[in-house]
């Protein structure tokens, strides 16, 4: 297994705020990527991540639009519960939704890898390409997100090797 960090966008940017994961790839700063973090905007290609997958890295840091909870805008970070996200879904070569990617990884035969998901709940999923206004302020605190979870994970990587 090799040690990196893949942080993904992943979303349909024809969907409206589903597009959210590819818009905030495209505004981490390039200096985060290096060695040890790689930064891929996935769209809509499920089976591309879960190949990827396949050549393990210690974490997958997942950037996705989430249904609304009633606060569209508001980013949500979480550690993804792999075994109730796999469990309802089989393999899928046209999804990208996590559970889907999960499921075509186990399909494959690979083992997903720690993963934290960085959501923002949507205001519009329907056709279109943009982000509603409050999904697109959303965006710089989902970059600044992405930089922390990323830090801690480095710096946790760290003290276990030390």
């Amino acid at each position: 297994m090799t040690s990196r960090i893949l942080v993904a966008g992943i979303g349909n940017i024809f969907l409206g705020d589903d597009g959210f994961g590819p818009e905030v790839i495209r505004h981490v700063p390039q200096r985060l990527a290096g060695s040890r973090v790689q930064l891929v905007d996935y769209g809509i290609k499920g089976m591309h991540l879960a190949y990827d997958l396949l050549d393990g890295c210690e974490a997958l840091i997942l950037i996705d639009a989430i249904p609304s909870r009633g606060a569209p805008g508001t980013i949500h970070v979480f550690e993804a519960d792999h075994e109730s996200l796999t469990a309802t879904v089989g393999l899928d070569a046209h999804a990208m939704d996590p559970a889907a990617v999960f499921a075509s990884l186990n399909a494959l035969g690979g083992t997903p890898p720690y993963t934290i998901v960085i959501g923002c709940e949507v205001a519009n999923v329907d056709e279109g390409i943009g982000l509603s206004d409050v999904v697109a302020a959303a965006v710089p605190g989902a970059v600044q997100t992405v930089e922390d979870v990323v830090n801690g994970l480095l710096a946790r990587a760290a003290v276990g090797q030390g």
